[in-house]
Formats: structure tokens, sequence, C-alpha cells
């Protein structure tokens, strides 16, 4: 089987929009696109590097397919040539309801996200890494198909933007699996899917006269 693995630059406050340049995502007039670049250090790098260092295919949504077929196939003669020659090397299973044209080498259209990935994922294979793709990510977590969390928590808040979780995700637990922090104070935080939510109880038992009264006043107001 494929884990499905959200790899995911994010702001305190949850924003995951355009955090690689201005010019990336302006949509709905956001207005702090390239957010991440003034906190890249060396161990932002380096774990980069070992986020991809694993055998992989990309798993995209639209928006994020176009803004790295106009950069990754023309950047192998770059700074980024590591990552470009591993990008263009790769298969990229691209998840769009809109025609979409796939310009990039060895790109799979994706009508269905959560039927296709959920096929994917029965699969012998690499790992499935998704990176930006933030409704695609929304429909992965909403049908609970994903394995592992790579997040990049970013010590800055935007107020606004797209968000890496939203009103439809599935409840599920998770692990951490490893942690880092960065000079810049970024928290690099694998999470590993672990079961159900699990809940307990700090009230007191049995509870205060005062605390069945507040009870019965929530169930009046619900």
């Amino acid at each position: 089987m494929r884990k499905v693995i959200v790899g995911a630059m994010v702001s305190l406050d949850g924003v995951m929009q355009a955090p690689g340049g201005p010019q990336e995502d302006p949509t709905g007039g956001f207005r702090y696109g390239g957010w991440v670049a003034p906190l890249v250090d060396e161990v932002f790098g380096e774990e980069i590097d070992k986020l991809f260092s694993q055998p992989f295919d990309l798993l995209l949504g639209r928006r994020t397919y176009e803004i790295f077929a106009a950069h990754w196939p023309y950047a192998e003669e770059g700074p980024d040539d590591s990552i470009a020659k591993t990008f263009n090397s790769i298969k990229k299973y691209v998840a769009s309801r809109k025609g979409l044209e796939l310009t990039w080498k060895d790109s799979v259209a994706l009508r269905d996200a959560a039927t296709d990935v959920a096929r994917l994922k029965q699969e012998d294979g690499p790992a499935l890494i998704t990176q930006g793709s933030t409704e695609l990510v929304h429909t992965l977590l909403a049908h609970d198909l994903v394995d592992e969390l790579k997040l990049f928590i970013c010590p800055v808040v935007l107020g606004r933007g797209k968000k890496l979780f939203d009103d439809g995700t599935a409840p599920a637990a998770f692990k951490l699996a490893a942690q880092r922090v960065s000079p810049n104070g970024i928290v690099i935080a694998h999470y590993e899917r672990e079961g159900a939510v699990q809940t307990g109880d700090f009230a007191m038992d049995p509870p205060t006269d005062a605390e069945v009264a507040r009870r019965e006043k929530m169930q009046r107001e619900s």
C-alpha cells in the first residue's frame, strides 16, 4: 500500500496560501505571498531534502500543478537543480474537476480525487506527497486518506488566506513521530495517523449543583 503524506508550510493561524512568492497565488486579495522566504535557513533546507529523499510521486491540485509546471521543468540549471531533477523525473498525479492541459512530463489526471487517491493507496508504489493544493488536501482529510503530516509551522500570523484544515475535515488522531526547530523558529513536526480521537473528562464526579445548572442551560440554548 502507498502512503499519502501531506507536506505543508503553514502559519501559526493555519494559513498555507502562497508561501513561495507574491505572484504564487494572490486569489482572494491575499497580500502576503512569499511569507516563508525570509525564514528559510539550513535546518529548513535539510528537512525539505529529507521529505523528498524517500521514493515518492507528487499529488497536486490544479492550481499548484500550474505553479509547479511553470517553474520546475525550467529549473534544472539553477540553484534548485537537485529538487528540479527529482520533480521532473517522477510521476505527477493531478486532481482537477476541470479539463487541464498536462504539459509537464509524466503527469496523470485524476478526475475524482477521493476515489482515485483511495485506489492509488491500494497499489504498490512510492508514497504520494502533496505540496500546497489546499482544496485537494481538504478532500483527502475529509475522506480520511492522509497517513502522515509533515508540517513546517512558521512563526507568523497572516489573519486570512487558504487554510490547512476546514470544517469538513474528518476527526482523526495523529502521533508525533519527529520534531525539530530551526534557528529562525520554524517548527518542523512530523505526524503519523493513529486511530480515532480519544476523549476524557476533567469534570468533578459527581458534578456540582452549579455545573448541573450550567449543563441544563446549555441544553436549553442549543
